[in-house]
């Protein structure tokens, strides 16, 4: 499957989350940039998007694609690694395993309907794991979510690394991206 390409037709995305990503997190870049996502958003169908509603995948896919094309390369890193900051996050844990297995949980409650895909981690040292993301969202945006919610745990002295170690990716057509997280 390839990236910007949700998995099923039946799939929504929480209007809050479409929200907190363009207000918040492209906000924090300029108003030009928030500007140009409301405009992708509304080529796309979502004029005035509300809180309350749900929106199909596609939709926001395609206007996150479209946000992606022209803006700089590193905004879909950094708007990942933002949105546990502004986002509706679970934080009831103090850990870096815990806020990795949290990526989860975040993404389940702000999708619904069909195969919305999935993140999963897994430890695998005492400062080190594997997060296996099977989502349409790009690999910049997914790393900088990792790295953003791995930092927001990590001890203050730690240094955050992530390597994408895994045989596939979806920027090559894969369904699954496999990163190893150091902290």
């Amino acid at each position: 499957m390839a990236t910007y390409e949700a998995f099923d037709q039946g799939v929504e995305v929480n209007g809050q989350t479409v929200l907190t990503i363009v207000e918040e997190a492209m906000g924090r870049f300029s108003e030009a940039y928030q500007e140009r996502a409301l405009q992708a958003l509304a080529a796309e169908g979502i004029t005035d998007p509300d809180p309350e509603e749900w929106y199909p995948q596609q939709t926001w896919l395609n206007a996150f694609e479209t946000i992606a094309e022209e803006l700089q390369p590193h905004v879909l890193d950094r708007l990942g690694e933002q949105l546990p900051e502004v986002a509706t996050w679970p934080n009831n844990f103090d850990t870096v395993s815990a806020g990795l297995q949290s990526i989860d949980d975040a993404y389940q409650q702000n999708h619904r309907g069909g195969d919305i895909g999935y993140y999963e981690f897994e430890q695998t040292g005492d400062r080190s794991g594997e997060l296996t993301c099977y989502n349409p969202y790009p690999c910049p945006f997914d790393r900088g979510l990792i790295r953003g919610v791995a930092r927001q745990y990590a001890s203050v002295d730690a240094f955050v690394f992530i390597e994408e170690t895994g045989d596939t990716c979806r920027r090559d057509g894969d369904d699954t991206c496999l990163y190893t997280v150091y902290w």
